[in-house]
């Protein structure tokens, strides 16, 4: 193990101790994914070690049997307050903080993981009712995501940029459920020991009696039904044919191992029947060492045959780290527009609550001013989108979604393309770091096959960021196309039908909308189009199915915010009726009282 350590640059005697505490904390209380980490590439198995141990003390915190609700709440707040404090301070003198210090440091890792890890556990102390999968995937999903991303995001600074979830991103989400949902199963007796059962009234009504049977610690046929109900479920999650296909080998036989480990464990869910409700049901030591045995070796060789490097890759040793800092407890409106306008005061139930923009008439701005197309698109990032983003903020905006680069795009001239890929890359930069005070929300919506690996990146850790934030989401269509959206739902929607998760004879528009990019985003209220084209081209053809629309003929360059709230005061005096008769006692020109622009 020291060497190890000394591959991984760790000479000092205080932390290699801070690391090697993870170690054993991870070995004894969580075996299988001990096994797993041990698979990464051996400089980044400290790291891995921190994480987990840091994730598994806090959530030791929040479900501690002993104490009331307040005490349990009052112990995670201190523990991660500290650690809030300790990562700004670079030192800690507990052994699990101290460790994953260094890790966020020497790595370059966002805290915004753990934030949003912590807060969950946090909510976890007060309890949750969860009603539907969807629900339950989101719970499991932010409280684990941090593990996960972390430990991408490991491979990526050590030279292996891992973009599992672009092709398949549904099926990537299934398969994380598939292994939250094991871990739900193997852990069973721990949660009903605190009269806890974490599965969503969804599933639990379709087995009646069920819920109180295993909450009584009964094994009744009902109890029975459910768990081999839902083993089978986490069987068909895990499954996913075609996830490793494009992986680097290294990270691709990790994928697979953890497969066949979580298998097993379900295998000793199965097997266990009514043992499962007084202690964890795991796979035999002799399980394990068989499904690792060839694992390491296959994992060993793919590590050696790629070049690794122990310093993050843009950085050298000593080089100095962002000041970590706390969310604001409440967003900053934007600085006034320099006119010193202000937002038009709209009614809230006239009020959009999604606007989707096509930014057109870039490359025609700056061709009537003799500049290089390029230039168009450098002036309208900087200038315009700038602008309305901070007036979406500024009139209390939920959703704006922009067109950015369409999948018809890539016809343009490939410096134009470069440029224009600079320009955005430079945006998300600009939102993601210094827009923690609005509060915005930054989201991609697209297709990954074509685009360069670095705005690949970009566009995933913008998302990574401010995805804890709730101020204006912000959704970046790059490299879009609504007919490409709306054929990969498709895609989805059949391979959750082969799978048995969805009646194929029964399937309804929510069920196809469940398969888009952003399923939670609300349809399009209003679509506007710059630059005197009238046509949607290919945006959104789904969501904006009632939108109203609005065309203006000024080039996005000399667009402001002001625009913006033209547009949605417009949008306010029309009447929406989605098909129905106009009611009888509406005014004749369909107008509402409001306060123009000025």
């Amino acid at each position: 193990m020291p060497g190890i350590l000394t591959q991984a640059a760790i000479d000092d005697p205080a932390l290699r101790a801070a690391y090697l505490h993870c170690r054993r904390t991870v070995r004894r209380d969580d075996p299988v994914e001990y096994s797993i980490m041990q698979l990464m590439p051996p400089l980044l198995r400290p790291a891995c070690w921190a994480m987990w141990a840091a994730f598994s003390a806090a959530d030791d915190l929040a479900d501690a049997p002993a104490g009331t609700t307040a005490t349990r709440t009052a112990q995670l707040k201190a523990w991660t307050t500290a650690l809030e404090d300790e990562l700004t301070a670079g030192h800690s003198d507990d052994p699990v903080r101290r460790a994953l210090i260094d890790t966020m440091h020497r790595w370059r890792l966002d805290l915004a993981d753990l934030r949003l890890s912590f807060a969950t556990l946090d909510g976890d102390t007060r309890g949750r009712h969860l009603h539907t999968w969807e629900q339950w995937s989101v719970w499991v999903g932010d409280s684990n995501l941090s593990w996960a991303t972390q430990s991408m995001t490991l491979l990526a600074r050590a030279g292996i940029p891992v973009p599992v979830w672009l092709r398949r991103k549904d099926s990537y989400q299934r398969y994380l459920d598939g292994l939250y949902l094991t871990d739900t199963l193997t852990d069973l007796a721990q949660d009903l020991a605190r009269g806890e059962l974490n599965l969503p009234t969804q599933v639990l009504d379709q087995f009646p009696d069920a819920a109180d049977h295993l909450t009584a610690r009964h094994w009744s046929p009902a109890a029975g039904a459910l768990i081999a109900h839902l083993t089978g479920q986490a069987r068909r999650w895990l499954d996913q044919p075609g996830l490793t296909s494009t992986l680097h080998p290294g990270p691709a036989e990790l994928l697979s191992t953890a497969t066949r480990l979580f298998h097993a464990r379900l295998d000793a869910v199965q097997a266990a029947g009514p043992a499962l409700l007084s202690r964890p049901a795991v796979p035999a030591p002799f399980v394990r060492w068989r499904i690792l045995a060839r694992a390491r070796t296959r994992g060993a060789l793919a590590w050696r045959l790629t070049p690794l490097s122990a310093t993050p890759h843009g950085s050298s040793p000593g080089y100095a780290l962002p000041r970590q800092t706390r969310p604001p407890s409440k967003f900053q409106p934007p600085a006034p527009h320099p006119s010193g306008a202000r937002p038009p005061t709209i009614p809230a139930s006239r009020m959009p609550r999604h606007v989707a923009v096509i930014m057109d008439g870039n490359g025609r701005w700056a061709t009537q001013r003799g500049l290089p197309r390029h230039e168009g698109h450098r002036a309208g990032a900087e200038g315009a989108t700038r602008d309305v983003i901070c007036g979406a903020a500024e009139i209390g905006l939920a959703h704006l979604t922009l067109y950015a680069f369409s999948t018809e795009n890539w016809k343009r001239d490939t410096e134009e393309i470069a440029f224009l890929f600079e320009s955005i890359r430079n945006q998300l930069r600009t939102y993601a770091n210094d827009k923690e005070e609005l509060g915005i929300r930054i989201r991609w919506a697209g297709s990954a096959v074509g685009l360069p690996q670095d705005l690949i990146e970009e566009l995933l850790q913008a998302e990574l960021r401010t995805r804890h934030r709730t101020g204006l989401c912000v959704t970046v269509c790059i490299n879009y196309g609504g007919r490409d959206e709306l054929t990969r739902a498709a895609a989805q929607l059949a391979r959750a039908a082969a799978a048995g998760d969805i009646d194929p004879d029964h399937v309804s528009d929510t069920d196809l909308a469940r398969h888009l990019t952003w399923p939670d985003t609300p349809d399009v209220d209003l679509l506007w189009r710059t630059g005197g084209e009238q046509r949607i081209s290919n945006f959104l053809l789904w969501q904006a199915a009632y939108a109203e629309l609005h065309f203006t003929d000024t080039n996005w360059p000399d667009i402001d915010r002001r625009d913006l709230w033209q547009a949605i005061t417009e949008y306010s005096v029309r009447q929406r009726r989605h098909g129905a008769a106009p009611a009888a006692d509406s005014s004749k020109d369909g107008t509402v009282a409001h306060r123009a622009c000025h």
